[in-house]
């Protein structure tokens, strides 16, 4: 049994930080990006339910690739994808505005096939025993990428005039996943699996089956995640009509997640999920309440900073327990593949539907208040997931 991080899990920490740190830089600011060509809501919500569903579809389609074919290829696919999708950002320019949905699939597609293999490499190079201490570490990187990445996308595009400083972010995520790519060649090839089964993930739904508790909170967590990924440092730019402000929100936030991802892996104990996930959706669920008075920069940092302080507590005893799932047996193993498309599919039907619900009510009611008592509602589906899982993570 392993105890500690080997040469192929740490390769592999490499490459997952080259393909976040590429997404901190130009995703971050993003959707800054569309809200200066056209400022409306709804337009970045569908752009986000184009990525979302591509991303959910791509897990279920690719797996069968992901697991009859060689990994590694399927790895670096995702990332040159996703190289492409800035290639044609760049090619657009202030134009996307008119081509979210395409753009989105592509942005999709690309993130879905990467994260998908890094998954299903993930599972097989650890183990019960350090998948813990991984879950820290890939936190702990990508903190550090949180601070160091968008504060100096930030910089860049506050110093340099008109679209010259997105431009060369994009060029440098480019560059990037460029070398990610070369990176991933450093990773052994992983044996091929059986035959995909393709209906397995309903399969598994069957009365008794423990992924009947953990589908649920899989759902819960995609209902807050599909909104928050792209609102809340868009409200940090439109509190503060600055993309150095962006930048020093991520730095501050990113510290405190660096922190609290450090003390998560060097003290959480499988013992104690149960506790520590309450605790972490309890707080994470709490972090919103400061918006509701006030809107400002500095509410929106004790959001953040409360968020990212107990996040790990949420979210590493939920992963955690969802990915122990497929390893205890031979059986549940060999499905890992469609397994890791189940979960996936399950996020996505929840950031579905919580982008859904935010355009069907803000397209009602066009106000900032209808947005932050959304992001009250949706920022308690945390407690969902734990209500959904309490039961598992007590075994």
């Amino acid at each position: 049994m392993k105890s500690s991080l080997d040469r192929q899990c740490i390769l592999l920490l490499a490459v997952n930080s080259l393909f976040v740190l590429a997404g901190a830089l130009s995703g971050t600011f993003l959707n800054v990006y569309l809200w200066k060509a056209r400022q409306d809501f709804m337009m970045i919500g569908w752009f986000a339910f184009s990525q979302q569903i591509a991303i959910g579809l791509t897990f279920w389609i690719a797996g069968k690739w992901v697991k009859e074919r060689d990994k590694m290829i399927i790895l670096r696919l995702g990332i040159i994808i996703s190289g492409l999708f800035y290639m044609l950002v760049l090619a657009s320019g202030s134009q996307m505005v008119h081509y979210i949905w395409p753009l989105g699939i592509v942005s999709g597609i690309g993130a879905g096939i990467f994260w998908l293999t890094f998954n299903v490499v993930y599972f097989e190079v650890t183990d019960r025993t350090n998948r813990d201490l991984f879950n820290g570490w890939v936190g702990i990187m990508g903190s550090m990428i949180g601070i160091c990445g968008p504060w100096l996308s930030g910089w860049l595009i506050s110093a340099l005039p008109g679209e010259r400083g997105y431009r060369l972010i994009f060029s440098i995520s480019l560059i990037i996943y460029g070398v990610g790519v070369l990176l991933s060649f450093r990773l052994k090839k992983r044996e091929r699996g059986g035959v995909y089964r393709w209906f397995e993930p309903v399969r598994r739904l069957r009365a008794g089956s423990p992924w009947r508790q953990a589908v649920p909170a899989s759902i819960a967590y995609g209902l807050r995640e599909g909104v928050f990924l792209f609102l809340i440092n868009l409200l940090v730019y439109i509190s503060t009509s600055s993309e150095w402000k962006v930048g020093q929100y991520m730095l501050v936030t990113s510290l405190v997640s660096l922190f609290s991802y450090w003390a998560a892996g060097k003290w959480l104990a499988i013992r104690h999920r149960n506790i520590e996930m309450l605790i972490g959706a309890l707080m994470i669920s709490l972090a919103v309440l400061p918006l509701l008075w006030k809107v400002s920069y500095a509410t929106l940092i004790i959001f953040g900073v409360g968020t990212s302080l107990f996040m790990p507590l949420y979210i590493i005893p939920m992963i955690s327990s969802v990915f122990d799932l497929m390893g205890r047996d031979a059986g549940d193993a060999e499905d890992r593949v469609e397994l890791i498309a189940l979960r996936e599919i399950s996020m996505m039907i929840g950031r579905l539907a919580g982008i859904i619900v935010f355009i069907w009510f803000y397209s009602r009611s066009p106000h900032m208040t209808t947005i932050l008592w959304l992001m009250a509602g949706l920022g308690a589906a945390p407690l969902v997931s734990w209500l959904a899982m309490r039961k598992l993570l007590a075994t």
